[in-house]
């Protein structure tokens, strides 16, 4: 065979390749706009709600006055970056409290107004009129929520401080990426997540919660991170004569034989030795037998209405009598 024909090959190759692509890309268009992907919707999460931060322990922040319709409802970003109403910096008379968290505390995949922070906004209220600025940023760890709070948080001169801790906070800070953009085409989230799954598949003996357990080793530097974290936070919040309370969410995939307890209680056992303020929402949720019901897709286990609903229930009386009740 003369180069002319193995060039030929190649073309011919190298063509068919490229009708494939635009064609697998029209199709997840289309798909996409009908139907919820999720890796598709925390792609354009990534691309057309977030921004890079100048603070690399923050790494990404939400551009303000952004919006998107994502997982099937409406995210609307304020001036401040947060998914929340309007607030003032200048204090009125409400009490007020700013939360911290990732993606739950966020509410991906829930309407703003079924999203546990505003819940326990209006369950507080009934007691004191009550404030709570949602601060929570899909993607985040321990040490990107609290370097937030010192950059955006203390000049609303919060009453409280509320950390909403999740099993993933104790991974590493990510970097993000210079090639984000390309992640608007449908057909590279696609084919990309394909691969991670096989990926996945092929390591011996790993699963998401090996994965998730691996974390809490002592050696970890996330898990470092997130005890140094929450010290700083200690050491900020007492400073300015805030209160520190720390609310941990379960992971919702088993909640009859729940394999993360030896790691939450690593977690508690911390920050009790620190006088820190904690209550675990695991144990309120046990035993419960049909955790898909909580979840706002079938391939999403972030909490939905429901379990916002739950969230708000179980932790209003610990946030309505603060430290007097540390589980």
């Amino acid at each position: 065979m003369d180069i002319k024909e193995i060039f030929k090959g190649l073309a011919a190759a190298f063509i068919s390749l490229l009708i494939f692509l635009i064609l697998l890309e029209v199709t997840l268009q289309i798909y996409t706009r009908m139907y919820i992907y999720y890796d598709v919707e925390m792609s354009r999460y990534a691309v057309e709600i977030k921004d890079k931060s100048d603070n690399p322990l923050i790494g990404h922040e939400h551009t303000p006055n952004s919006s998107a319709y994502l997982m099937g409802v409406d995210v609307d970003i304020n001036s401040d970056g947060f998914r929340d109403v309007e607030h003032s910096v200048e204090r009125n008379q409400d009490y007020r409290i700013a939360v911290l968290g990732d993606s739950l505390t966020f509410g991906w995949g829930v309407e703003m107004e079924d999203t546990f922070v505003v819940l326990l906004e209006e369950m507080l209220s009934e007691k004191r009129p009550t404030e709570m600025i949602n601060f929570g940023h899909g993607n985040y760890n321990t040490q990107q929520q609290v370097n937030l709070f010192k950059e955006k948080g203390l000049k609303y001169n919060p009453d409280k401080v509320v950390v909403f801790y999740f099993i993933n906070d104790a991974e590493v800070t990510p970097v993000r990426s210079n090639w984000l953009w390309i992640s608007r085409l449908r057909s590279v989230t696609f084919l990309w997540s394909r691969f991670r799954g096989l990926l996945s598949r092929a390591a011996p003996g790993q699963t998401f919660e090996t994965f998730y357990s691996d974390l809490y080793e002592d050696s970890q530097p996330g898990f470092i991170a997130v005890k140094e974290s929450f010290l700083q936070l200690q050491g900020i919040t007492e400073e300015h004569g805030i209160e520190l309370q720390v609310v941990m969410l379960p992971e919702l995939h088993d909640l009859v034989n729940y394999p993360f307890t030896a790691e939450y209680a690593k977690v508690k056992t911390f920050l009790r030795a620190n006088d820190i303020s904690v209550i675990d929402l695991t144990s309120s949720f046990a035993g419960y037998e049909d955790p898909a019901s909580l979840w706002v897709a079938p391939d999403d286990a972030h909490p939905n209405a429901l379990a916002h609903k739950m969230i708000a229930e179980y932790s209003r009386t610990f946030l309505e009598q603060g430290g007097a009740i540390n589980e």
